[in-house]
C-alpha cells in the first residue's frame, strides 16, 4: 500500500514537472539557458522560486521588501508592455485592472503599514498576492476588482457603465481614420478647384 502511494506521488510529481517544462517552452531565453547549463528548465525555475521565497521569508537587510516590490512592479510591468504591443484588447483590460488594484492596495498599505509590517511573513503574503493578481495565468485582479473595488466605485463614486464590445470598438477605431481621410481629401479637392478656377480667370483676363 505504501509503495503504491509513493508511486502515485512520484507520478504526480513528474507530471507536474512536465507541465512546467511545457509552459516554460514559450520562453526562448530559458531554452538557451538550459542548453548552456544542462540543467532542465523546470528544475532551475523551481530552485529559483524556492530561493526567491526563502530570501523574502528571511528579509535580511530589507531584501524581502525589495523582492516583494519586484513581484508587484517589474513582472506586471513586463506583461503590460507585452499587452501594449499585442493586437487584442483583452490583455490591455487585464493589466489596466491590475494597476487599479495595485493603486488601491498601495493606498491601504500606506495608511496601515505600521500595523501590516508587524504581521508575520507579511512580505511573503504580499508577494503571493501580487503574483496571483499579476500573472496572466491567474488574472486574480479581475476577481478582486469585480468583488471588492467595483462595488465601492459604483456606490460611492458613481462610476458605472457597460464595457464597449471589442468588435464595435475595433470598428469605431478603424472607421475613424477613414472618415477623417475622406473629409480631408474633399477639402483638398475644393481648394484645388478654387486655385484652378482663379488661374483660369486670370489667364482669360490677360488674354
Amino acid at each position: 500500500m505504501s509503495a503504491e502511494f509513493a508511486s502515485n506521488i512520484q507520478d504526480k510529481a513528474f507530471a507536474f514537472i512536465n507541465s512546467i517544462d511545457k509552459e516554460l517552452d514559450k520562453y526562448p531565453a530559458l531554452k538557451k539557458l538550459e542548453a548552456k547549463t544542462g540543467v532542465p528548465k523546470s528544475y532551475g525555475t523551481l530552485g529559483f522560486v524556492f530561493v526567491y521565497f526563502f530570501l523574502i521569508f528571511l528579509n535580511l537587510g530589507g531584501i524581502g521588501q525589495l523582492l516583494a516590490n519586484f513581484a508587484s512592479l517589474v513582472i506586471p510591468g513586463y506583461y503590460s508592455l507585452v499587452a501594449l504591443e499585442s493586437r487584442t484588447t483583452e490583455d490591455d483590460t487585464q493589466y489596466l485592472t491590475y494597476w487599479v488594484v495595485f493603486a488601491a492596495f498601495s493606498v491601504i498599505e500606506f495608511w496601515s503599514k505600521t500595523i501590516l509590517y508587524w504581521i508575520p511573513f507579511y512580505w511573503v503574503f504580499k508577494t503571493v498576492f501580487f503574483l496571483y493578481i499579476g500573472l496572466p495565468q491567474y488574472a486574480g485582479s479581475k476577481y478582486i476588482y469585480l468583488n471588492f473595488l467595483r462595488p465601492v466605485s459604483v456606490k460611492f463614486l458613481g462610476i458605472t457603465g457597460k464595457p464597449v464590445p471589442v468588435s464595435s470598438a475595433a470598428s469605431t477605431y478603424s472607421e475613424a481614420p477613414a472618415a477623417a481621410f475622406s473629409s480631408t481629401s474633399a477639402h483638398l479637392r475644393e481648394k484645388i478647384d478654387e486655385v484652378t478656377n482663379d488661374i483660369g480667370s486670370s489667364t482669360s483676363v490677360a488674354i
